[in-house]
């Protein structure tokens, strides 16, 4: 498949295959008129790499993650990078399930005649910073 077709059935662009290649992420062959050649999994790939970015994944964790989306050999260094990750996500939901429950408490009292004071903006845009 050349660069346009995956670049266009993953979603991304030309230059986001570009770099995960520069990433060595993915890897392309050349045709004899110079042009990158893709594998037929290329697409799934670049999907995971995506949804791995999404995630919050650096390309040197993404790199050692995808030998094993290839292979399915594992080894005791990424079962614990692996769990690291995981980790990491689950308290980034914890934090973001706090962050959404404040906005709806926020919500809920701005529909209210006598607003809670703890839900305005605080900070210098309404003057209640310490000049410290």
């Amino acid at each position: 498949m050349r660069i346009g077709e995956v670049a266009a059935k993953a979603g991304v662009s030309v230059r986001a295959l570009r770099y995960y290649e520069q990433q060595d992420l993915l890897h392309s062959t050349r045709n004899p008129g110079g042009q990158r050649q893709y594998p037929a999994g290329a697409v799934e790939r670049v999907r995971l790499i995506q949804q791995l970015y999404s995630a919050g994944l650096p390309s040197r964790t993404i790199r050692k993650v995808l030998p094993f989306a290839d292979s399915g050999a594992v080894s005791t260094e990424l079962l614990e990078l692996l769990a690291a990750e995981r980790d990491r996500l689950n308290r980034q939901m914890t934090d973001l399930r706090e962050v959404r429950k404040r906005l709806n408490d926020c919500i809920t009292e701005a529909h209210k005649q006598d607003p809670d004071p703890l839900c305005l903006p605080t900070g210098p845009q309404n003057g209640t910073e310490n000049a410290s």
